[in-house]
């Protein structure tokens, strides 16, 4: 009997193609199939959600099984992209790119043509026939991003020529409609193009964070891109306290007041739908204050949970704790490290109107429709406990902590896990078993934390390789030192950054390094007995429990970052 025959005759259509072209083995094919029927969804959307399959090969097999034309979109103009006939919620929820309208047929840029659903909801909304066009998922992310900023007034008029940046709209984010400390001498348009131009390069590169410096001979500007500080512009010391003052006036800010630190907000309206708010903080120093801007986009609390970086298990631990009706789940990691975007994706999976969801923060970075959110404000007696005690009082479903600093704010949070709510919340600490010995410190009762406790996600974020990277090539003892086993070398591939002009010195974007500890039966006996982070770093590892540095390792072994780069951020 013909082996090959004997192999797929239990496949067919697209199972059947992709064993025949090698893309997938049989046994893949058939348990994609199994999955796919299971989870309700077409095995093409299937096999994109779990990154089965190289998505060039995939995209051009599904193409010649289902007769749909395949178009590569990097040779495509995107300007001429017809995005005002599809309602952006819609481009955004189904990744779908409209390309072209001809007559009545509307040409849709999709990962998988085989949705039906959603080929008939852009059709009823638009009124178009739909016709659909294949682009790999590992284009189509990217072009639709690049699409809509195209097509935003803030890009188009405002480009290097500077024409425009006069007019650019800002609103102050206070309660009065006018500041009343503005002071008119610092509306001088030169400074204000300028700084309109520093936010707008700052929105366009990714940046998360505007560092102004005044130092005694020069003045610096720096980008955070990607978690690391680059120098972005030097302009002549003479300007320092018009930057500051023009910042201060943007932010509501009392620009008299140069002695003491003071916290703003600015919202910079991009266009007549987009708008991005920055958090200003200005703080005096030698020579002058030294202003910083945290850029707040909206948008990240619309990522999936698969965006965010966990392993295939990791996810499927933490969306089973995320759904529980009560329980606690704690997010531990340094500043910066990813904490607040973790939790705003599981409320984002919880929002509906089902719930009552409110969350108290210090502060308040991201704005969210459908969530009751408290700014945490200790000089008026607004703490995290007071806020907490207020939240259980108003029939909560969901309740989410900033941080969990002290004990009075740990008991009542965990009260409220205890009594029937689901708790999310942070703490500082290096991995997630300290997080257990942490809120013991704090004065928490053992039989407390492990009948509180749901899980504890410890994480980390690393800079992701661009396409650019290239083949790097190590010996063994220095791959098995920084923690392969001997087994995995012989198919190993690592890689190191290139360097393009579409990257940052060889990287674009971050991912999310996970330690996920679920709360076991054996877990919480070394709790009760108040055993050591040692103890339960141990007993994890006998679950199988992945630690900070080897969910690191996958990613360098996955190609998606570099040795270098976890070692930045994890521990050898």
């Amino acid at each position: 009997m013909n082996t090959e025959l004997k192999v797929t005759s239990n496949l067919n259509g697209l199972a059947r193609r992709l064993v025949e072209d090698n893309i997938l083995d049989e046994v893949s094919a058939a348990h994609a199939c199994t999955e796919s029927n299971k989870k309700n969804k077409t095995l093409l959307a299937w096999l994109i959600k779990n990154n089965s399959a190289d998505p060039t090969a995939l995209a051009a097999a599904a193409a010649e099984e289902f007769g749909v034309p395949l178009i590569d979109i990097s040779a495509f103009d995107l300007s001429l992209a017809p995005l005002s006939l599809v309602n952006e919620a819609l481009i955004e929820k189904h990744e779908a790119l409209p390309l072209h309208l001809r007559g009545n047929q509307l040409f849709i840029g999709l990962k998988d043509p085989t949705d039906h659903e959603v080929i008939d909801e852009i059709a009823f909304s638009s009124g178009f026939h739909v016709e659909p066009i294949l682009v790999s998922t590992s284009q189509l992310s990217d072009a639709i991003k690049r699409a809509m900023d195209a097509t935003s007034p803030a890009f188009d008029e405002f480009d290097e020529d500077e024409d425009g940046l006069d007019d650019l709209g800002f609103h102050l984010v206070t309660e009065a409609d006018e500041d009343p400390n503005a002071d008119p001498s610092v509306d001088e348009t030169p400074v204000v193009r300028f700084i309109n131009k520093v936010l707008l390069d700052a929105i366009r590169k990714g940046a998360s964070d505007i560092h102004f410096e005044p130092y005694e001979a020069r003045y610096r500007i720096r980008y955070r891109l990607d978690g690391v500080l680059k120098n972005v512009a030097t302009p002549p010391i003479q300007m320092s306290r018009r930057l500051s003052s023009r910042l201060k006036v943007m932010a509501g800010l009392d620009i008299a007041e140069k002695r003491v630190p003071q916290d703003g907000r600015i919202k910079m309206n991009l266009s007549r739908t987009k708008s991005i708010d920055f958090r200003a903080s200005t703080c005096p120093t030698l020579f002058g204050e030294k202003v910083v801007l945290r850029i707040l986009d909206s948008s990240v609390t619309k990522m999936g949970i698969e965006q965010l970086g966990f392993e295939e298990q990791q996810r499927e631990q933490f969306n089973d704790m995320v759904v529980k009706p009560y329980g606690m789940i704690l997010v531990t990691g340094p500043t910066g490290s990813g904490k607040t975007v973790t939790l705003y994706t599981a409320l984002n999976i919880l929002n509906d109107e089902g719930r009552n969801i409110s969350t108290v923060e210090d502060p308040v970075e991201i704005r969210v429709e459908g969530i009751n959110q408290v700014q945490q404000n200790a000089k008026q007696g607004m703490t995290f406990a007071r806020a907490l005690r207020a939240f259980l009082r108003q029939d909560p479903d969901v309740i989410m902590v900033g941080e969990i600093r002290d004990l009075e704010t740990a008991e009542i949070a965990i009260k409220a896990a205890q009594t029937g709510h689901l708790v999310l919340s942070t703490l500082h600490t290096n991995d997630a078993p300290q997080s257990v010995t942490r809120l013991m410190n704090m004065g928490v009762p053992t039989y407390n934390i492990t009948s509180a406790v749901n899980l504890i996600v410890a994480q980390r974020l690393v800079r992701k390789l661009h396409l650019c990277k290239q083949r790097h090539d190590l010996p063994p003892k220095a791959l098995v030192r920084a923690g392969f086993a001997r087994e995995e070398l012989d198919d190993l591939k690592i890689f190191k950054p290139g360097g393009c002009p579409e990257c940052n010195e060889g990287y674009r974007g971050r991912s999310g390094v996970f330690q996920v500890m679920p709360i076991s039966d054996e877990i919480a006996k070394i709790i009760l007995k108040e055993g050591s982070a040692l103890l339960i770093t141990e007993q994890a590892k006998r679950e199988g429990i992945l630690d900070l540095r080897q969910s690191a390792l996958r990613k360098v072994a996955a190609g998606e970052t570099d040795l270098i780069e976890i070692n930045r951020v994890t521990k050898d």
